[in-house]
């Protein structure tokens, strides 16, 4: 063992050995971190310390001491320091966990790449809107849509058009792979630096976005929208995508594509956009609805010069266009209600048509893109609305605050040709054509008739017209119009003069369940008519426009019972056809026997109660009807081929039907209907051909199948026998079986004696009667309607 002869070193010198770096080492390490001085036990149990350290000695124990971490001195190395070896493994370590990450990123890439496929469109981008046309097929009357969006083809749009777009959107589009690397990823920074979502897409990121996916904003969206980009692009030609994404853009004022943008901002069609105009809507496609021109010119040119400037740089425009390319003039912008004005009623009834027949679903009308075709007669619609609104500045038929509904029809298919159901839709969303409810009055008479006809009763069988009369079951007495006597007449001019005794007679005789089966076959609903109501052949049930159109469009189709419609047609945006009306009326009467009710009604026009349609200048059976209490009045009349209803009541402030007032030289109520049934029907059919109708022949019974109806058999001594008003109704151009017919009388001087049995059984409460032939009063019993003229 060495031993140190030297003796202690002061002030913590290294004690040396001739062999031992190590130790010297140690002996540094413990002189730097405890000094070891005094005497030599000292110094050994310094170097006993160290060589517990570790340090090396000579002699016996050098071969059996193991060296340790060594530590201490200049040249050692720290427990847990950052040495060279240890950084080394560190590193190793980090390249592999970012080997590891970037292989897995990789794998996630190409995996999510091969499994991205390209969806069906989003419903949303195309959604397209449906427009709807009056008859010509080409005039708009409005429009079904969730969004107004037009798609069309783009072969026929300016090559300028798709060049302002990519110069305003992305100008690598052309060159690019779908996406911009560069601009992810300044859009990235920007986002985790300031917080805000900045868009880094290109043409084709934003038309995955719209068409496919939605919009999104979501760092997993936007990879997502960023790998269908790549699958697109690889997928689709470049002009496709462009096609598409300008089909499927928004561009303010509510307009969705560049179709309806270009209508939108300079009403005109895409196709025809100038280079001004084209460079003016792409460079406000960011933020349409901020950088509309009406909102923010200043904005807008800016943009408008930017996307002029580029395109001339990336050669899309010579520099001569550039400096001849000036900010476009757009058209005033105000948002419009497509459901605005009489229009909106149209519409709705389009709608609610399609809608019940089942071929289409709301969503389908709002998004399918259809063109539909109504029957709608644009020239006619106008007339109606003249004729029947009360709003045209005091040059209307009808004073204002009445209610007036009409409705014009094909008689051979069933098309309604216009109609009049209101002034302004948004205002009052009831329709006066197909909602609203009036008393018809005595144009329920011809169902009678025909019910009468159908029971084989001959037309010339004559009844008592007197007025008052009492019936059976009817509590009180019943009035012709202006409480007037007729005596002893027939069915035809019963029918023309309107006179309630005689069709209550009829009535009696067939029941008042028969009169409204009748009525129900030809087309009025079994909800409005049913036949409960004693009065029911004199009209004191309420109908709509729309039953009385549909049961009178059954007689003058000689029983044909056709489908009212608005619709014609409906073709799908490529052209095909994917609906069409039916046209096809369905038998429910006998042609004759319809024949002969309208003959009957053509006596309404050439002598009884509405001569003034005569100057139509065609022939027209018709019927006029006044409510009780002169409520409500109305007109159906119709030729051959054309048939039109008019009605006018008053609903009173509070809800409450009140008179009809006179108004000029109408004094009654069915007066208003009759005037613009004749204003209208004569401009409508100024152009027509004349057509006559059908010769029909009375097969009936005189008296009836039994001989009971009526005065029986005993009609010609009827005629033979009555007492002639010297006061002649006009009888030119009347059927054979009206030249002879009796004439009204003032005052019957002699009831028959049937009659007189009649009216003394059952002692009925006296009634006083109104000024148009009702009754009030009578044991709370119902008052009987009139019947009108």
């Amino acid at each position: 063992m060495l031993v140190n002869h030297d003796g202690p070193r002061q002030h913590g010198t290294r004690s040396g050995s001739t062999n031992s770096s190590g130790e010297r080492r140690a002996v540094g390490s413990a002189g730097k971190g405890r000094a070891v001085s005094g005497s030599a036990g000292s110094s050994a149990r310094g170097n006993g310390r160290t060589a517990k350290a570790g340090g090396r000695v000579s002699g016996p124990l050098a071969s059996k001491t193991k060296p340790g971490p060594r530590s201490g001195g200049p040249g050692g190395r720290s427990h847990g320091k950052n040495t060279p070896k240890r950084r080394h493994r560190v590193l190793k370590w980090v390249l592999g966990i970012l080997g590891l990450l970037l292989v897995a990123g990789i794998a996630a890439f190409a995996y999510l790449y091969v499994t991205t496929e390209v969806p069906p469109p989003e419903k949303f981008a195309m959604a397209e809107k449906t427009t709807v046309y009056y008859a010509d097929g080409s005039t708009e009357l409005g429009s079904f849509a969730e969004q107004n969006r037009e798609i069309i083809s783009c072969e026929a749009l300016p090559k300028q058009l798709g060049q302002a777009i990519v110069s305003s959107e992305n100008r690598s589009f052309y060159k690019d792979k779908g996406i911009d690397l560069k601009g992810i990823g300044r859009a990235l920074l920007n986002n985790l630096t300031t917080g805000s979502r900045q868009g880094g897409s290109t043409i084709t990121q934003q038309y995955a976005e719209r068409y496919y996916l939605g919009e999104t904003t979501s760092y997993m969206g936007k990879l997502h929208e960023a790998f269908l980009a790549l699958k697109i692009t690889q997928s689709q030609g470049k002009d496709q995508v462009l096609c598409n994404y300008m089909n499927t853009i928004y561009l303010g004022r509510g307009a969705y594509g560049i179709q309806a943008a270009a209508k939108a901002y300079f009403n005109k069609d895409a196709k025809d956009l100038t280079i001004s105009e084209s460079a003016m809507l792409a460079g406000i496609i960011p933020a349409p609805s901020n950088w509309d021109p009406a909102l923010s010119p200043k904005q807008a040119e800016s943009r408008f010069k930017r996307v002029i400037n580029i395109m001339k740089e990336d050669g899309y425009i010579s520099a001569k266009e550039a400096r001849e390319a000036k900010m476009p003039q757009t058209v005033p912008y105000s948002a419009q209600n497509v459901y605005a004005g009489q229009q909106g009623y149209l519409l709705q009834m389009v709608r609610n048509e399609l809608i019940d027949s089942k071929a289409f679903t709301k969503d389908d009308l709002d998004t399918g893109g259809y063109k539909i075709t109504t029957t709608i007669d644009k020239g006619r619609q106008d007339l109606m609305f003249k004729v029947a609104s009360p709003s045209q500045d005091g040059n209307g038929v009808v004073p204002e605050g009445l209610q007036v509904g009409s409705m014009s029809v094909n008689t051979k298919d069933g098309s309604i040709i216009s109609l009049y159901a209101g002034d302004d839709y948004p205002t009052t969303q009831l329709n006066n054509a197909t909602q609203a409810l009036y008393e018809p009055g005595s144009t329920m008479k011809p169902f009678a008739l025909l019910a009468a006809v159908q029971a084989g009763v001959n037309l010339n069988t004559t009844f008592n017209g007197n007025s008052p009369r009492v019936f059976e079951n009817i509590s009180s007495p019943v009035q012709n119009y202006g409480n007037r006597s007729y005596g002893a007449t027939n069915l035809y001019n019963a029918t023309a003069n309107s006179i309630n005794t005689v069709y209550m007679d009829l009535q009696q005789k067939l029941g008042a369940k028969t009169v409204a089966q009748t009525a129900n076959m030809a087309g009025i609903s079994p909800k409005r008519v049913s036949g409960d109501n004693p009065f029911t052949v004199l009209g004191n049930d309420s109908v709509h426009i729309t039953d009385m159109a549909q049961a009178y469009a059954t007689i003058a189709n000689r029983g044909n019972k056709p489908i009212l419609h608005i619709v014609a047609a409906v073709k799908d945006p490529a052209g095909k056809d994917m609906y069409k009306a039916p046209t096809t009326g369905k038998p429910v009467f006998t042609a004759n026997d319809t024949d002969l009710v309208a003959k009957a009604m053509t006596g309404t026009v050439q002598y009884g109660t509405a001569t003034e349609v005569r100057r139509v200048g065609h022939p027209v059976a018709g019927k006029s009807g006044t409510a009780n209490d002169n409520t409500a009045g109305s007109f159906v009349g119709f030729t051959p081929s054309v048939l039109s209803v008019f009605a006018v009541w008053n609903p009173g402030a509070d809800g409450n039907p009140q008179p009809v007032p006179a108004f000029g030289r109408f004094t009654d109520s069915a007066d208003y209907p009759v005037h613009m049934f004749t204003e209208y029907m004569t401009q409508a059919l100024a152009d027509a051909p004349v057509e006559n109708f059908p010769v029909a022949k009375d097969t009936g019974k005189i008296g009836g199948p039994d001989g009971s109806w009526g005065y029986g058999g005993a009609s010609n001594w009827s005629h033979q026998n009555q007492q002639r008003n010297t006061e002649k109704p006009q009888q030119q151009g009347l059927p054979q079986e009206e030249q002879h017919q009796p004439q009204p009388q003032q005052q019957q001087q002699q009831q028959p004696q049937q009659e007189q049995q009649q009216g003394s059984q059952g002692a009925a409460p006296e009634v006083k009667p109104n000024e148009h032939g009702g009754a009030t009063g009578g044991n709370g019993g119902p008052q009987q309607n009139s019947g009108g003229q």
